[in-house]
């Protein structure tokens, strides 16, 4: 039983290595019929091992396979995979023509497989004449010239357009462009001295009084109204409250939050004379009016608030409009982009459908 069974496995071993092995040619004609100067097709199909070198014709343009019967062209071999990749299967196409009536018998193409040569069954082309009325030969006309397409609208309004836009693009990225190289400054800074510090308007104020303190005998009122005036534009100033609106008592209280009773004492009584000279038509003394006079002048000077040596004299202002032009110019420089990128687009699709429409 042990050497019936080797006996069986050998030789399905056997068979299985002859079948790999087994190598088939055949040849094929597309049509075995057509007429003068149609073409057709004969393709060899090679079935063998997939490790198999296959050696399919080479046969040239305009090359005979019999007199009469020539060759157009040869395609490139096709390899196909078979029984799970272990057998393979190459085939070509030759592509004949034939350009006189007959019958042709074409012979055995040869195929060489792993060095041993095999042969194609052979095939037959019957090749028929075009039927011509030598009757009538005035139906039959010669060869004609190429004739020109007939020129279009359509197929050039496109282009015509595209350029016309393009060219309006460009027009619009040069303005802009000029405009922002050559035109007026789109952002305006204005500088301006810084204002004066609250003291020394007060003291510069107080001492134009005293100067012309000859006319406060005269006209008390106006000169204790300029007095209490300036007092109250440096109150405003330097303490941050509407003292122009307040009365002398309203500003008197206030003050006593910022300022000992010390200094504010003889304020006080400055204020009380002011009124009294401006609303009890109070009558006052030159020496008076001098020593209120001091009473303010000493008052800014025992208030006033030191200034920074670092502070810059002048301070640059960014106007709204300057504001606005910022975001014209972004906008320009958008635009310009925007304009430029969408030009070169339009001039590389138009020179190409010219190009087109010229072959």
């Amino acid at each position: 039983m042990k050497r019936i069974a080797l006996l069986l496995i050998f030789s399905f071993s056997y068979f299985l290595t002859y079948v790999s092995a087994q190598v088939t040619v055949e040849a094929r004609i597309d049509s075995m019929q057509m007429l003068v100067g149609e073409q057709t097709g004969i393709t060899i199909d090679v079935s063998c091992g997939a490790k198999s070198v296959v050696e399919l014709p080479v046969l040239q343009k305009g090359q005979q396979l019999v007199p009469g019967v020539e060759l157009v062209k040869m395609e490139a071999a096709d390899t196909t995979r078979l029984d799970d990749g272990k057998r393979m299967q190459v085939s070509r196409k030759y592509v004949v023509t034939a350009w006189d009536s007959s019958f042709y018998y074409l012979p055995p193409m040869k195929v060489r497989v792993d060095g041993k040569e095999y042969e194609t069954k052979n095939l037959a082309l019957k090749v028929y004449t075009v039927d011509v009325d030598t009757v009538h030969v005035d139906q039959y006309f010669g060869p004609k010239d190429v004739m020109d397409a007939p020129f279009s609208w359509d197929d050039w309004k496109p282009v015509i357009w595209c350029s016309v836009l393009f060219f309006v693009l460009s027009a619009l990225a040069a303005y802009l462009i000029h405009a922002l190289r050559t035109g007026k400054p789109l952002i305006r800074i204005i500088r301006r001295k810084r204002k004066e510090p609250a003291h020394k308007v007060a003291l510069s104020e107080i001492e134009r009084i005293k100067t012309e303190r000859t006319w406060a005998q005269e006209d008390s009122k106006e000169y204790y109204t300029q007095l209490t005036d300036t007092l109250r534009t440096y109150i405003q100033e330097r303490y941050g409250f509407n003292a122009m609106e307040m009365t002398s008592g309203e500003i008197i209280d206030r003050l006593t939050q910022e300022n000992d009773e010390e200094a504010l004492a003889e304020l006080r009584e400055l204020f009380q004379t002011a009124d009294l000279v401006k609303f009890a038509k109070w009558t006052t003394l030159i020496n008076e009016n001098d020593a209120n006079l001091m009473t303010a002048l000493e008052y800014v000077n025992q208030t006033k608030q030191e200034e920074d040596p670092n502070q810059p004299q002048e301070e640059i202002i960014v106007t709204p409009e300057a504001k606005r032009q910022r975001v014209s110019i972004w906008a320009m420089r958008i635009s310009i982009a925007l304009a430029l990128c969408t030009a070169t687009a339009l001039l590389g699709w138009v020179i190409y459908r010219i190009i087109d429409l010229l072959r």
